[in-house]
């Protein structure tokens, strides 16, 4: 018996559950492609693969939709691979070991790649179910959405005929989205010279943990802990007070993801550890202070540690905790033309040692309006260059304007109405979706983003609402109906 195979609709479930035993991590779509593929061949389904690995499986129109244009129904193949600390996997063979928790679907101690497997399966499931009416589907799977959109840059242009996109990439049902925040990545190199650890001095471990995380777009202004500025305050902190030195700072992971986990290795001298000591106890206690509305779980601890053979120079070290304290972060700035939307955002994502004396730092700014976008980054660019690092910036992807005169948001909303007997929200998000390229190779298309309740994503307390995937797929099957 599945973990899953009570849930409704049963189909969408049973895909899913499918999905969630293929590892699929970002550049890693290997398996998850054989899967898609098949997929197509077990149902006599054509399908095409592209250069880059995105999948496209097509199914006729259903009889009376033969002159109704295609619909394209689109998600992304791969996940965020998080997990905690204390947790054993292996995203590269393991699969996610789903679990229900109440009104809600869970993984053990991982992401649980309901963004966007959830979404594919509902694609999968309109490609197979026999007693949907629709006119022709092209079901879009594309690869390397989490780190860098290359599916979508390099989607081939003979994959689609289709006149409208939906994206099953959102995360509230009962909200249909017409736009998206563009986005940029900002990584901040350091070389640092090596030293021969001090003599005299008391070497301690720090951990940072117990933080949500999440989506570095759709969480940004909830007023989460970020764990690599909480580490650098009290870095910099011993560093003034106590001579502190580093011997390992690292924090975070993916530039899309606010970070929940950080450590360091540091060492001061013994004369001054039980006063640094008092430090940590006490700005631990602030910060818990600063986050107990937001970010309630989080946790500092200190253990005595080895002494390590290297640390970094000092002057380094001052460079780059100043500017990790001192690098914007979170919500830069709200949308005057849609109430409630954050416009600019940056995210501090990640801290690395990358070894070869360098430490890199990735950011990764977004704005719906292009030009805030590139001031962000900029002034992203600008603290970390002062501080004598290398900055370089990705190609970066662009927004999704809104278009609120789309006969497909017609027709969404309507269906939406007549279902549930309620209006829809209509809105644009601040993450970053595929839709602004697919715009590019495609300018006809006519585009709308959709899908069940998901909370906690791009973290191991990602969560997907059960009640709400019942919805989100009546909702898909009514929409397709009605667009003849």
């Amino acid at each position: 018996m599945s973990v899953l195979d009570a849930l409704k609709p049963a189909l969408v479930w049973e895909i899913f559950e499918e999905i969630t035993r293929v590892p699929r991590p970002s550049k890693h779509e290997e398996k998850i492609i054989a899967y898609l593929v098949d997929f197509a061949i077990r149902h006599n389904l054509e399908h095409k693969v592209d250069a880059a690995g995105n999948v496209v499986i097509y199914k006729p129109a259903t009889p009376g939709y033969e002159a109704a244009p295609a619909v394209v129904l689109q998600s992304h193949s791969d996940m965020v691979c998080e997990k905690n600390a204390d947790t054993v996997h292996d995203f590269m063979t393991d699969p996610i070991e789903a679990y229900i928790d109440g009104e809600w679907v869970k993984a053990k101690g991982t992401t649980l790649g309901a963004d966007c497997g959830i979404g594919m399966a509902a694609a999968l499931a309109v490609l197979v179910d026999e007693s949907l009416k629709h006119p022709a589907i092209e079901a879009l799977f594309t690869v390397d959405e989490e780190t860098g959109l290359t599916g979508a840059f390099n989607l081939a242009p003979d994959m689609l005929t289709g006149k409208y996109l939906l994206n099953l990439d959102s995360e509230d049902e009962g909200e249909l989205f017409i736009g998206c925040a563009g986005g940029v990545d900002t990584l901040a190199t350091f070389n640092y010279k090596s030293e021969a650890a001090p003599k005299g001095y008391g070497w301690l471990r720090i951990d940072i943990g117990g933080l949500k995380g999440g989506h570095s777009g759709d969480n940004i202004p909830d007023g989460l802990g970020n764990s690599n500025k909480i580490m650098a305050r009290l870095l910099q902190m011993g560093h003034e007070r106590y001579g502190l030195r580093i011997a390992d700072f690292n924090g975070g992971n993916l530039r899309n993801a606010i970070p929940r986990e950080a450590f360091a290795v540091v060492g001061v001298p013994e004369k001054k550890r039980a006063a640094f000591l008092r430090l940590v106890k006490k700005f631990a206690a602030e910060v818990a202070g600063e986050l107990q509305y937001t970010d309630a779980g989080f946790w500092m601890k200190v253990a005595k540690c080895l002494k390590p053979s290297r640390v970094i120079d000092r002057d380094t070290q001052w460079r780059l905790l100043t500017a990790i304290v001192s690098v914007a972060n979170g919500v830069l700035a709200m949308s005057f033309a849609m109430k409630g939307l954050v416009e600019t955002s940056t995210n501090l994502a990640s801290v690395k040692f990358v070894g070869r004396g360098k430490i890199q730092v990735v950011t990764s700014q977004r704005s719906s309006v292009e030009s805030a976008k590139r001031y962000a980054a900029r002034t992203v660019e600008g603290t970390f260059a002062l501080a004598g690092a290398k900055v370089v910036h990705s190609d970066g992807y662009p927004g999704w304007a809104p278009n609120p005169q789309s006969h497909l948001l017609d027709v969404a909303v309507a269906t939406y109405r007549e279902l549930f007997a309620k209006e829809p929200v209509v809105r644009a998000i601040h993450a970053g979706l595929e839709c602004g390229l697919f715009l590019e190779k495609y300018p006809h298309l006519e585009m709308i983003s959709f899908g069940p309740t998901l909370r906690g994503v791009h973290s191991p307390d990602e969560r997907l609402e059960i009640a709400t995937v019942d919805k989100f797929w009546r909702h898909l099957v009514r929409l397709l109906e009605e667009l003849k």
